[in-house]
């Protein structure tokens, strides 16, 4: 059989180390394009109306933010942790401040949040210099409030970032036992079945296609026919993309596949146990994903933020003046940058680099695989070497008795 393409878009030189040639391999097929038409006539062009232009750059942040975050993530390399630590990230982040799409998601709020500053020194200088009439009042105000409720803006933006980064742990944990899973699930069956060839790589290949399914489960955008397309044949795929729930259509295949295998109880037990965990990564991932932080708490940090950002012209124009500008602009986009970072990461799966982890599973089934016949012939000549010691020429055992010593390391 020839070796199966790699669905996750992995470049050709990465399965360059496997010989062309290998005792089992998945099937391949040939690729397909597929080409959808837009049956649906088209929409009418917008009004270009007060609302719409005020949108134009909240919608250009958003469209930023939102084709980052489907960016394919990878995973650290040594020395990809070399450059982490490097005592010049600092110029380089600063650097690449334009390109972050932290930062160019603060570029509507800081905004407007600096140009409510400027109204309001211009109005106050305006005030000031008799350019208005007597009864227009200065826009002055204590900052006793403001240093009173200072720790509790604070201590609200710290516990929505801790509970968002609890959420980030979660789904890393759960997709590390999922991964770990399907490494071990994988290896059993290698280990297990040795009869049954076709349903050992219909079984391995629906293995394989688990992570992948779960990823395009839980990440929005994702095309999960052209993900596992080559990982299962077009009828089994057919199944999977009319089901409702992929992952588990799948895990329906598994135990199927076991069902129909020719094994002992005590194995088939075993190998049963494993999908478990399969159900268990998809409890987790799911819940994580339907159930956010509770939206009041979300919403009272945001309008915490807004309302002290609307005020604080007023309350630092006594001291600061016309410095009141760049000190909001500096204000907002340090608090709200701090916010930004809990909303984007308390949806952790489109952080993690799940597309890495998938190829990696398959890189290491696929490498077991190739070495599998080679390390049982290994260990098949070890066992004969061993019986052929252990006798003589004559029949009778050697006077060592056939103990092989323990290898003399030094550490």
């Amino acid at each position: 059989m020839a070796i199966l393409k790699s669905s996750l878009h992995i470049k050709q030189s990465f399965h360059s180390q496997f010989p062309s040639l290998t005792p089992f391999k998945f099937p391949s097929k040939p690729s397909k394009i597929h080409c959808s038409q837009n049956t649906n006539p088209p929409s009418p062009q917008p009004t270009l109306n007060l609302i719409s232009i005020l949108r134009i750059i909240p919608d250009w942040a958003d469209g930023i933010k939102e084709s980052s975050m489907k960016q394919t993530k990878s995973l650290y390399k040594p020395e990809d942790w070399v450059e982490h630590r490097s005592s010049l990230r600092h110029i380089r982040h600063l650097l690449t401040s334009l390109s972050s799409r932290v930062i160019l998601s603060l570029v509507p709020p800081v905004i407007a949040f600096t140009t409510v500053a400027v109204v309001v020194a211009s109005y106050n200088t305006a005030v000031f210099w008799q350019w208005l009439p007597e009864f227009f009042p200065t826009l002055r105000a204590s900052s006793l409030p403001y240093q009173l409720t200072a720790p509790a803006l604070a201590l609200l933006l710290v516990f929505r970032t801790e509970a968002s980064y609890s959420r980030f742990e979660e789904g890393r944990k759960a997709w590390t036992k999922v991964i770990s899973g399907t490494n071990d699930f994988a290896r059993q069956v290698i280990v297990s079945v040795e009869t049954d060839s076709v349903l050992k790589m219909a079984l391995l290949q629906y293995i394989l296609a688990f992570p992948v399914a779960l990823k395009c489960h839980l990440v929005h955008g994702s095309d999960t026919g052209k993900d596992l397309e080559n990982l299962l044949e077009d009828d089994d795929l057919e199944v999977v993309l009319s089901s409702n729930h992929r992952p588990r259509c799948i895990i329906q295949f598994i135990s199927q596949s076991l069902q129909l295998l020719n094994l002992e109880p005590s194995k088939r037990t075993t190998l049963e146990s494993k999908v478990t965990c399969f159900h268990e990564g998809i409890g987790v991932c799911e819940q994580i994903t339907s159930i956010p932080i509770p939206v009041s708490y979300t919403r009272l940090t945001s309008r915490f933020l807004v309302l002290w950002h609307l005020t604080l012209p007023i309350i630092l124009w006594d001291e600061c003046h016309w410095i009141v500008v760049p000190a909001t602009f500096i204000s907002a986009a340090s608090l709200f940058c701090i916010e930004e970072v809990g909303v984007l990461i308390e949806e952790p799966f489109p952080m993690l680099a799940l597309d890495e982890l998938c190829k990696l599973v398959y890189d290491n089934v696929q490498e077991v695989l190739t070495s599998e016949k080679k390390i049982k012939e290994l260990l098949d000549a070890k066992v004969q070497d061993h019986v052929s010691r252990k006798q003589s020429s004559n029949g009778h055992p050697t006077s060592g008795g056939g103990q092989t010593t323990w290898p003399n390391i030094n550490f």
